[in-house]
């Protein structure tokens, strides 16, 4: 008799074999089927996701990616490096996060995701902290991941207000792109001084002469009036300036390092009079 035949008696004898017993016992059958299917399912539950295996999550902070890497893996952990960050006081290529944190007891074959620390250093825009005070400049450098560095404190009466801001002791304007993690250097006001000198006599010097002048006695240019014929403001003339060297008394005007100066610019030199003359001594006869 051929195979398929003999396949089909064969079946032809189960089926009648089943649909010889009653309903309620092939019910019985399938259910006890399913029950003891079910039971073995969760006895073999444990040896499937490992239940009871655990491992202490070793600590990778600060080592290179791939020693931590080497290092998890042998302890039995998967790793993904899910992120980078610059921190420019680690290596680069250096964990600077894990997760799970070091310690903590999880499964077998767990993934520890790392936070990397990058080669090249993002670049930034230096913002504008001129008129700042110390504080909010200091937050604002600390949102782009730039530090502060040194200090630097000269007499303004805008007391503790950045004046300038620095780069390697050179100027550093505002917009110009530099690494994060840069150090930035603040000059800073402190307030106008105590002791009190002669306003300089700047009438008759360059606009850039009388700069280098007020910097060198810790005063700073006010508000500068520019007359239209001007075409170098570097190399106008100053023709007056607020406070004036000496009052109409011929009396010396005082100043305070910090304060400003006003000056008036002109493309024409002025010609200096000898000033107004001390008022004669009384000769009167006693």
């Amino acid at each position: 008799m051929p195979a398929l035949d003999q396949l089909k008696v064969k079946t032809k004898s189960v089926l009648k074999s089943i649909t010889k017993r009653s309903f309620g016992f092939n019910l019985a059958v399938a259910v006890g089927s399913i029950l003891l299917l079910g039971l073995l399912f969760f006895l073999s539950l444990g040896i499937i996701t490992k239940h009871g295996d655990t491992l202490t999550v070793p600590d990778v902070y600060k080592k290179n990616v791939q020693e931590a890497t080497m290092l998890l893996e042998k302890a039995g952990f998967n790793v993904d490096v899910r992120d980078s960050i610059y921190i420019d006081s680690i290596p680069a290529l250096a964990v600077w996060e894990q997760t799970p944190e070091k310690g903590a007891t999880v499964k077998v074959g767990r993934t520890i995701y790392l936070t990397i620390n990058k080669v090249v250093p993002p670049m930034v825009a230096m913002p504008d902290l001129e008129g700042f005070t110390f504080r909010s400049a200091e937050m604002m450098l600390h949102a782009l991941r730039l530090n502060v560095g040194d200090t630097i404190y000269k007499p303004d009466f805008a007391t503790n207000t950045v004046l300038q801001q620095l780069l390697n002791g050179k100027p550093l304007k505002a917009g110009k792109m530099i690494p994060e993690g840069s150090n930035i250097t603040l000059v800073l006001s402190s307030g106008t001084g105590n002791t009190e000198n002669p306003a300089p006599d700047l009438v008759g010097l360059s606009f850039l002469e009388a700069k280098e002048t007020l910097s060198a006695s810790n005063l700073s240019v006010g508000i500068v009036l520019v007359d239209p014929n001007v075409t170098d403001t570097a190399n106008a003339y100053v023709v007056k300036q607020d406070p004036m060297h000496r009052n109409n008394l011929n009396e010396l005007n005082m100043v305070r390092a910090g304060e400003s100066i006003d000056l008036w610019l002109s493309a024409t030199k002025p010609v200096k009079d000898a000033g107004v003359a001390p008022p004669p001594k009384d000769s009167t006869p006693e």
